[in-house]
């Protein structure tokens, strides 16, 4: 697969990824070559060329060259073009990696400006009209977290990532590195060797992904990337901070932080129990603590300074004194002294958290009380470095490790906890039924409900007992709390902070978890009430976002709630649901609905004097929430951010932005420097939306949400053709993912989770949840208000970061779909009159929407805008439509009774191959 055939660079820029993209094609054609022959080889090599004739000559002659080579394809040899295209997607997803970070190292090697989204250019920014006392405080304060979750579109396997790891190195270190040619040949050779391990090693899994295994695929981005990048980046900042105010101090606070939720979601997947909870938590202090032992034992190597050359202060030679190293070959060396003494208090403290560690101390000794005592060990080495001279020494690994201490504690990242509003409520009946109040829960109004559950909570005495029986359900739900309770005590309250409240549509589904959470103990009841827990309603549908608001007003009305919230420093933070809405009132809608709820709750939240913390439920894909997370901050309403938000990071996401160290740091960059200037410059500075864009967004929205609910909940017959025409069913045969894909056994789309109705799209090329809607609506109001709408709609595209954010992401969904591939898997609904009636739809929302989009945008084809994404997209399609072919007719055959293992496997591989390809599928 020699990537040769193709249009010339068009620049300089994109020369280096064109070579490395030829180059691992080579060596992949050459590995296809050895490992199943040349007749297989040269089969796959006339596939690829046909593609790419077809697709950059727009020959249709090669259009029917490449289906009769496809249909005539047996089943060994389908496999086998679906593993080296894949492959092939995998391998150029690396060298775009490498490409990335090789544009960036050139534009800080040329002196320009700096980049978008760079902490050095919103430093530069806020320096020129912001006090450094109003910095001072946003570095103190702050709170951005990424958090990691697991659901069914991270399609890759470890092994498989870690094979694409070492190819990334060593390309990498061609690129970055003179060899000679014998060390050039080296390289390649050690290329070959991964590429071979690469496609000898399977990419399904045989069995469905666990919990624990999710756990275990989520800490390894840990090892990866977060526990030295992190570090790393913080100092950076400070820095930078350091050289943009030299005159003033501005000390950073752990403001940039990991989350997680794998092991603490529950709502859907009932794989998630007490013990499993408890597991998450063990494994991430585990991997903290390993992590610390090992850095410390190397730093034991590193500061070899002797008291023959070298003064030290007079804590570390206490420290050193404590140390219970004593032996006589280093009396003279207390650094090394001190840091025996800190590993074997690290060793002692990994047996008290149930981790024994890998490396045995010199003698017992006893644990850290927290994290905050092992940072101040470490911070005694530091000053006393930087006291003697050697403060270049103390700038180095040891930085990183108190750092590194202080983010990530004992327990590594917060772990949330999630679960269905819905489940809570049958549980606080079931505790109403059995306990004092002997009465019908369920039947009663929201008021009344809301009496109730005040009234217990501001009692004492807890309603469950030891001396009667509860459903297995009620029992679940308990135990896991109680377990939540006794991680606090062992990890500290920072290890499970959060409890999230999916479907919250009223207070009563917030006091109900205020209730669960008081019969663990984490709440206590009294004349100050406290909780341990951040209690944070998610609202997802677009009724919940339209009264999120009222909600939130009469909640913080609530005297013994604002009396909680106190304990909590003031803070409230809301879950905003991007997937669930998007499924519930298509992309236009969902986008406004958010919007508007950030901007009522502003509102609310400065009526009621509390601090706002909004967590965004982000998803892969534009249809979940996805896009670029710089544009996507900076397009939140004003006052809406305040130097504090949480975004989910989802799916393939999070190997496509963190397996790789150096985008992994980039990518966490651009959230503090787009928080940064949300909270500091646009809050500030940019003007009220003009009242004329809201009442063209509410027209906009009230027409998208009219077309996209017609088609997908009024029209007869829909639900037949999404599963027939999209490969739905078959994905929950993919051991992706732990977690079931309905919330219920039902074939409603109401109770089908977003992620999977996302994907289903994404696969068929129609991508129908990130535009559906738009070309309707804008059709509408062109007609109402004439010439003047597309006016409207083009300077709202100027001047409106919502709006560009809007479109922008709208625009890279329409060039990843396909509608000639679309329409073979509209083939595959048996109904004809079904197939042509609602795909005859599709395909007309879809044309409208493009034609109104370049009109707005004045694009002349999709992606204008953006080159880069351009290009890699029309790169990689000649890739990814041979896998939609296959996918078709595999599902053709499995679906008419051919339920051998190797079509099934063939359908799971073009999951694979096209998630690969597109890269943000879910």
């Amino acid at each position: 697969m020699n990537e040769t055939d193709g249009p010339a660079a068009n620049t300089d820029q994109e020369f280096p990824l064109k070579e490395d993209i030829r180059f691992l094609g080579r060596l992949l054609g050459d590995t296809l070559r050895e490992q199943d022959g040349e007749q297989t080889f040269e089969l796959i090599e006339r596939i690829r060329q046909t593609a790419i004739r077809f697709r950059r000559e727009g020959d249709p002659q090669a259009s029917r060259e490449l289906d009769a080579i496809l249909d005539k394809l047996s089943p060994a040899q389908t496999v086998s073009v679906i593993r080296a295209f894949t492959y092939f997607s995998q391998l150029a997803n690396i060298a775009e990696d490498l490409h990335r970070n090789r544009r960036r190292r050139a534009l800080e090697l040329s002196g320009n400006a700096p980049q978008e989204g760079s902490m050095a250019r919103a430093l530069s920014r806020v320096a020129e009209k912001i006090d450094p006392e109003r910095v001072a405080a946003f570095f103190g304060d702050a709170i951005i977290s990424a958090v990691l979750t697991a659901h069914p579109t991270e399609v890759q396997r470890k092994s498989i990532l870690d094979c694409q790891l070492e190819i990334s190195r060593l390309l990498n270190e061609r690129d970055r590195v003179v060899l000679t040619p014998e060390e050039r040949g080296a390289n390649e050779a050690h290329l070959r060797r991964a590429i071979m391990s690469l496609w000898q090693t399977r990419i399904l899994r045989e069995l469905r992904l666990t919990v624990r295994d999710e756990i275990e695929n989520g800490l390894s981005y840990y090892r990866y990337t977060f526990l030295r990048q992190l570090p790393r980046l913080y100092g950076e900042l400070e820095d930078r901070l350091k050289a943009q105010w030299p005159d003033r101090e501005i000390p950073v606070g752990p403001i940039l932080r990991l989350g997680a939720w794998i092991g603490g979601d529950r709502d859907g997947n009932p794989y998630v129990t007490h013990d499993v909870t408890r597991h998450a938590v063990l494994r991430q202090s585990s991997t903290a603590l390993d992590f610390y032992m090992s850095e410390v034992h190397i730093l034991g190597g590193e500061l070899s300074q002797s008291l023959r050359m070298i003064a030290v202060t007079d804590e570390l030679q206490a420290l050193a004194e404590r140390s219970p190293d004593g032996s006589a070959h280093r009396q003279d060396e207390p650094y090394r002294r001190a840091l025996t003494g800190i590993y074997a208090r690290l060793a002692a403290t990994s047996r008290v958290l149930d981790h024994a560690p890998e490396r045995r101390e010199v003698a017992p000794s006893t644990p850290y009380p927290n994290a905050d005592a092992f940072a101040a060990d470490l911070q005694v080495l530091s000053d006393s470095l930087k006291a003697n001279g050697s403060g270049r020494i103390a700038d180095g690994r040891l930085r990183s490790l108190v750092r590194a201490a202080r983010v990530f504690a004992f327990y590594l990242a917060p772990l949330d906890m999630r679960q269905h509003s819905g489940i809570h409520e049958q549980v606080v009946a079931e505790l109403f039924s059995l306990g004092a109040r002997r009465g019908g829960y369920l039947e009663l109004s929201e008021q009344d409900r809301q009496k109730w559950l005040l009234e217990e909570l501001a009692m004492p005495r807890l309603l469950r007992s030891p001396f009667l029986t509860y459903s297995e359900l009620a029992q679940k739900e308990l135990a896991i709390l109680d377990a939540a309770a006794a991680l606090h005590a062992t990890y500290g309250a920072q290890a499970l902070p959060n409890y999230i409240i999916s479907n919250a549509n009223g207070v009563s589904d917030v006091l109900e978890v205020a209730l669960l959470l008081k019969e663990a103990g984490l709440i206590v009841p009294g004349s100050s009430p406290t909780s341990q827990v951040n209690i944070i309603p998610l609202f997802e549908t677009i009724g919940d976002l339209r009264g999120c608001g009222e909600i939130m007003d009469e909640l913080f009305s609530l005297p013994l709630y604002r009396d909680l919230l106190q304990s909590r420093d003031n803070v409230q933070e809301i879950m905003l649901g991007y997937s669930d809405s998007n499924k519930d009132g298509g992309y236009l809608t969902s986008n406004w609905s958010l919007y508007k709820g950030e901007v009522e709750l502003v509102e609310v939240y400065k009526r009621h004097g509390f601090k706002m913390r909004l967590f965004h439920g982000r998803g892969g894909t534009v249809g979940r929430g996805g896009g670029p997370s710089y544009q996507a901050i900076l397009a939140q309403p004003p006052g809406s951010v305040q130097g504090q938000i949480r975004i989910t990071e989802q799916g393939e996401v999070i190997a496509s932005k963190y397996s790789d160290p150096d985008i992994g740091r980039g990518n966490l960059e651009t959230l503090i420097a787009a928080t940064l200037e949300a909270t500091l410059l646009l809050d500030e500075n940019r003007a009220a939306v003009p009242q004329n864009y809201n009442d063209v967004m509410e027209v906009l929205s009230n027409e998208a949400f009219s077309a996209y609910r017609n088609l997908v909940y009024e029209t007869p017959g829909f639900v037949t053709f999404f599963r027939a025409a999209t490969p739905i069913t078959e994905i929950a045969d993919l051991h992706v993912g732990s977690r079931p894909a309905s919330r219920k056994k039902s074939d409603r789309i109401e109770d089908l989770r977003a992620i999977p109705w996302v994907f289903s799209w994404s696969l068929a090329r129609i991508m129908l949840p990130g535009w559906y809607g738009f070309g309707s609506a804008v059709e509408h109001l062109i007609k109402t208000q004439g010439d003047s709408a597309m006016r409207n709609l083009q300077e709202m595209y100027a001047r409106w970061p919502f709006f560009q954010a809007l479109l922008s992401n709208m625009d890279m969904l329409l060039a990843k779909s396909d509608i000639k591939i679309a329409s073979r898997y509209a083939e595959l609904v048996a109904d004809v009159e079904l197939r042509e009636r609602i795909f005859g739809r599709i395909q007309d929302e879809m044309q409208i929407t493009m034609r109104h989009l370049f009109a707005i945008t004045g694009q002349r084809e999709l992606l204008e805008s953006n080159p880069a994404l351009a290009r890699s997209v029309r790169d990689r399609t000649p890739y990814i439509d041979p896998l939609n072919h296959l996918q078709v007719e595999s599902l053709r055959r499995f679906r008419s009774g051919e339920h051998d293992d190797r079509t099934k496997r063939a359908i799971l591989l073009t999951i694979n191959g096209i998630a690969a390809g597109l890269r943000n599928s879910g």
